[in-house]
């Protein structure tokens, strides 16, 4: 009996999914559109860079704190 190659699992295969709008491919923060100064642009920027068991830390921290102005 030949033995089959190991491939991880995958429920979704990428080469069969299909978007309704090319747009969808693009999932980043940055891709919506909207201006550079609003608050969600800032707690992005300095969420980016955090990973892992801190994001919720600094996610909460984010929350918590003043707001200062400029677009919601």
């Amino acid at each position: 009996k030949p033995r089959k190659s190991n491939t991880p699992f995958q429920r979704v295969k990428p080469e069969q999914v299909k978007f309704a709008d090319e747009r969808l491919k693009d999932n980043r923060f940055e891709s919506r559109g909207a201006s550079a100064t609003d608050y969600g642009a800032r707690a992005a920027r300095d969420l980016i860079v955090t990973r892992g068991a801190g994001f919720r830390k600094e996610k909460n921290k984010k929350k918590r704190g003043s707001y200062k102005g400029g677009e919601i």
